[in-house]
């Protein structure tokens, strides 16, 4: 399959008309992408946005490349409903990537002196932003110490012509592999990847066993090998379709106000762990687009994080649950603190053993909730209403006070440790209980053909 981005959309916009929306009218850097973001989102609509013509700039924005679960099922080539699922099953089939040596990225290189992020497009998106943001550069570095690579997002402060802070506050792996090559007084070199293919970007999102890279996560999703290309200033790879690529390392022993930020969370967040990156060369594509992903609560921010939680707590439960029907990590929940999981109970106490298990998945995850087989987890009307009609708060809840959070929660204190809150929604396990009102299925088949003819 193609593997870069334009590909993609132009295969998106041929499926999809109206999903891909092109806008000609001269944009602004400061805080226009992201006011059309929200205005569409304020629409219910979530189409990948093409700006082709940014003021001061000649290279184009693309922006909610991965905002709708409608595009994440085009690229895994399946229906929404079974995107999940089918996410959770690739994430097991791991493919090496393969080598090119003439990367299409490699039509214009700048090193030295001739680095100038600030020439990029890179936006203001909220007022209050302490600056310009790279905000969808996918960071990938070595484990100095096994030399396994990884990919992750994290947001980039513009401060000159070869300088930014960024922030490695989801304390996973880019945090130890930075604080591994800081112990031994080294910088730790990197490169920052701009214009992915969705499959590209859900890869890197992914928590496999620390052996595995993640390109090699990338290339199950893909169902072949992902091609990648050498850094020219570090022993390096990045994927071979960027748009762009910025080479450079993370600065041992040095910390620089970063932020404030708005985050995911929806939030103005302060927090940082304040790390500097200096960039020593710059290589894009003839006519690149510069990728952007729209801060704060924004599709394109946060539904590929609520798709890769659900594929990792469906995989965690299918271990020990024989019935799980449903996971949800909902985007009224920034797609990170809140998780759904349906069941059908087979065993007394099996609702509330679910609890720890999806807490122990992610350390994000604050609050989850456990519904019967009867609910759907993707309506949270109908989650909401088993809490309502199920739940009794002196028997159906589980808090775990004092455990490890997210460092951009604001509610947790300033070393991100939080409390969590498991509720079980269920019906009591084999007692009698009030019977749900249901309508035959063949019923509503006649209804819905009804209201369609009547067409109103």
């Amino acid at each position: 399959m193609s593997q870069d981005l334009r590909s993609f959309v132009a295969a998106y916009e041929r499926e999809h008309p109206g999903e891909v929306v092109r806008i000609a009218e001269p944009v602004a850097l400061v805080h226009d992408v992201m006011a059309v973001v929200l205005e569409y989102e304020r629409r219910r609509r979530y189409p990948i946005l093409l700006f082709e013509r940014v003021t001061g700039h000649a290279i184009p924005i693309v922006a909610n490349v991965v905002a709708s679960r409608r595009a994440l099922a085009f690229a895994m080539g399946v229906q929404e409903r079974a995107l999940a699922a089918e996410y959770a099953r690739r994430l097991k089939d791991h493919v090496k990537p393969v080598v090119v040596a003439d990367p299409p990225f490699r039509a214009r290189v700048d090193t030295g002196d001739a680095v100038n992020l600030e020439a990029l497009p890179v936006p203001v998106y909220f007022p209050g932003d302490a600056g310009r943001y790279l905000t969808a550069g996918m960071l990938v570095a070595r484990d100095p110490d096994t030399g396994v690579e990884t990919e992750g997002y994290h947001r980039f402060q513009v401060k000159g012509r070869a300088r930014m802070g960024v922030s490695l506050h989801s304390r996973r792996r880019m945090f130890e592999y930075q604080r591994r090559a800081e112990a031994a007084g080294r910088p730790l070199p990197c490169a920052v990847v701009l214009g992915l293919h969705p499959l590209v970007s859900m890869g890197s999102l992914a928590y496999p066993p620390a052996d595995v890279g993640k390109f090699e996560v990338v290339g199950g999703l893909l169902g072949e090998p992902l091609e990648i290309a050498p850094c020219l200033t570090a022993d390096l790879h990045v994927p071979a379709a960027a748009e762009i690529v910025i080479e450079g390392e993370i600065l041992p022993g040095v910390r620089e106000p970063e932020g404030p930020f708005g985050e995911f969370t929806g939030y103005v967040s302060r927090r940082s762990t304040q790390h500097v990156f200096v960039a020593k060369a710059v290589a894009m594509r003839e006519r690149p687009w510069f990728q952007s992903i729209g801060s704060g609560r924004a599709g394109d921010h946060i539904t590929t994080l609520g798709l890769v939680r659900e594929a990792e707590i469906t995989n965690a439960l299918a271990r020990v649950v024989p019935n799980v029907r449903g996971v949800h990590v909902p985007l009224s929940g920034t797609s990170s603190f809140t998780a759904y999981v349906s069941i059908t109970q087979s065993r007394p106490g099996e609702a509330k053993h679910v609890i720890p298990i999806v807490l122990g998945v992610d350390h994000y995850v604050k609050l989850v909730i456990v519904v019967d087989d009867d609910i759907d987890v993707f309506d949270e009307s109908e989650v909401m209403w088993a809490v309502a009609t199920r739940m009794q708060a002196d028997r159906d809840l589980v808090v775990i006070p004092g455990s490890l959070g997210a460092m951009l929660d604001p509610s947790a204190d300033d070393q991100g440790v939080t409390a969590k809150l498991g509720i079980d929604a269920t019906r009591p396990f084999g007692q009698p209980f009030a019977e749900k009102l249901l309508m035959s299925p063949e019923k509503m088949a006649w209804a819905r053909a009804l209201v369609e003819r009547l067409g109103t």
